[in-house]
């Protein structure tokens, strides 16, 4: 039996796909993250990601390309991503080392998220 906690979770929620990140996640555990979320936009037939990072203490650059490939497979794939949760620390570091999620949509939290994929897929959206 595998007692290991889960390094991230993905959840369906509607039309959105909801990945928490639970803990620090090292190079090959990021592009796992990345197979699994992008597969499962196509299985779940996804119009929406969103990518909670609260729980990060820390974003390097690898983590950060990663996030931003992800965003972009997606959107060639039809789902809109965004990032929610990046803690103060984290985007005061980001910014002194010029580390930025690029075209990437970023939200406070999972609710301004939601509402942020609500107002870009407009009335077909369906939470």
């Amino acid at each position: 039996m595998d007692t290991e906690p889960a390094l991230f979770s993905i959840l369906r929620q509607g039309q959105v796909l909801v990945a928490s990140v639970h803990t620090a996640l090292d190079d090959s555990q990021l592009l796992r993250l990345q197979r699994d979320l992008v597969g499962r936009v196509g299985t779940d037939r996804a119009r929406g990601i969103i990518i909670d990072v609260a729980a990060l203490d820390v974003l390097d650059s690898f983590g950060s390309k990663t996030l931003r490939d992800i965003a972009e497979i997606a959107r060639l794939r039809g789902a809109l991503t965004v990032i929610v949760g990046i803690q103060p620390d984290v985007a005061q570091a980001m910014v002194e080392l010029g580390i930025g999620t690029g075209a990437v949509a970023t939200a406070l939290d999972l609710e301004e998220g939601m509402a942020h994929l609500a107002a870009a897929l407009g009335p077909a959206w369906t939470p």
